[in-house]
Order: C-alpha cells, then structure tokens, then sequence
C-alpha cells in the first residue's frame, strides 16, 4: 500500500471524523481511563495494529470484516501516528497478551472504532460494557447502514435473517447481526430463551442467562416486553438444538421499528 493512498484515505476519514463530531456529543459521555499512548508501525488487519514497541493493539469494541478495507483506512489514519490509548474497564490486555483499547490520533476526539464504524468497515462487537460507549458507537454504525457506506452496501453484509437457517448454519463459530420477530419468550432452568419459530429443535434463538434480567431491564431491555417484537441481535453464532447466540451484555439486541 503506498503513501499517496494512504494519503488519499485519510482526507476522507478527516471530512468524517469532522462531519460526526456534533452527532457523537450528542450522546451521554463514554467515559474512558487513560492508558498510556504508543506509536503505530504496521497494521495487523482491519482492527489489530502493530507497535513500535513489538507489542500489538487491538481496537476495542469492533469487528471488522475480513478482507475488507478496514486495513487500508486504518493504515491511512494511524500508521506512523503517536497514538492516546483510553480503556474501558480495568482489563487492558486480552488473553493473547495484546492490549485492548480505544485510540485516538493526535488533534481528533474521534476514535479510530468510530472512523471505521463511520466508514461502514466495521460493526459494534457484542460485549462493550458500557451502556453510553456502545451507544456511541452503535449511533456511528446505524449511520452507516442507513446509507449503505462501506460493507452495508453488500447484501451479503446485511443482518441475517433469523428464518434462513442455512445461511445462520454457515456462519457458526463467527460473529454475526441477526435479525427477526420474536415468536416467544420462555424461562426454563434459569435461562430466558427468546424464540424466534416455533420450533426449538431447530429454529434460531437467543438465550439470556436469568440472574441478568435486571441488567437487562435497566437498560430498557426487559426480556418478556420483547415477545412480538422485531430485534436485531449481535454475537457469536452457536449450534445447539437450532443455531443460537448468548446474549450476556443489553448492547447485543436493538428493537427494530
């Protein structure tokens, strides 16, 4: 990748990050530690980057889709840069020993999560753990798939529906946006199960571990008011019975209107 795409690239994302700016201080502040800074040299892939210190960062927050564009952007907006790593939470690396953060340019408010979810390179990951930095982040990516930008453009990128249950079959093992009418919401063994056929053997579901209700309906997610309704859920497909995900966080299902 030369410099002069790169270049390109990043007057692009500099004429978002601007035109975002008011939407994103709109929202109730997502309140982040400070975690040091580090300067970029290399990028990984669409969310993973290399620092000159040998160690890697991974963007919290996002998945980014395999061979997309999401690592030319992100060359375009950080390699070379000194960047500001915030954290959410108290974990600072994951389980592979890379650190796990927010960044952020020099001179921008905006993080690179929200370039790319601006973008439409990128979607909000399941488990955020905070109700206002997932709301910000998930305003980026409604944006984005308002206006088809990125990978919203390909129908193949699009939410699944919850009734094609080849297509949710092909995907186990890997994140997905799922998207249906709950049929049914059934409680058994402490676990809520949102059913989306009516057969549980087969059709797909979400399940809800029962000791997170209130989390749940705290964040205006009350589990039972969602039976009848359209929801778009994010997360890991599993197969169970039928293909299903785990909702463990509120920020993994949206209702649809």
């Amino acid at each position: 990748m030369t410099a002069p795409h790169y270049a390109s690239q990043a007057l692009i994302i500099a004429a978002l990050l601007a035109a975002a700016g008011s939407a994103v201080a709109a929202e109730q502040t997502c309140q982040l530690a400070p975690a040091g800074s580090a300067e970029v040299a290399a990028v990984r892939d669409g969310r993973t980057l290399l620092l000159r210190d040998g160690s890697e960062l991974r963007l919290a927050g996002i998945e980014a889709a395999a061979g997309s564009d999401a690592q030319t952007t992100l060359g375009a907006l950080a390699l070379g840069k000194m960047l500001t790593l915030k954290r959410l939470g108290p974990e600072a690396r994951d389980r592979y020993g890379r650190l796990v953060a927010f960044a952020f340019v020099p001179n921008s408010a905006q993080s690179l999560q929200q370039a790319l979810l601006d973008q439409g390179l990128a979607r909000v990951s399941a488990r955020i753990g905070d109700k206002a930095c997932a709301d910000a982040l998930l305003t980026s990516e409604r944006a984005a798939r308002a206006t088809n930008r990125g990978l919203w453009g390909d129908p193949n990128f699009a939410p699944l529906p919850s009734d094609d249950l080849p297509r949710l079959a092909a995907q186990q093992g890997r994140f997905a946006l799922v998207e249906g009418k709950v049929l049914s919401v059934r409680e058994s063994g402490g676990t809520i199960y949102l059913n989306f056929g009516r057969r549980w053997t087969r059709d797909f579901s979400v399940f809800i571990a029962g000791r997170l209700r209130r989390n749940f309906a705290a964040a205006g997610i009350e589990p039972k008011s969602l039976e009848g309704r359209r929801i778009r859920v994010r997360g890991i497909i599993e197969q169970r019975n039928g293909p299903i995900i785990e909702a463990a966080a509120p920020e993994q299902i949206e209702t649809v209107n």
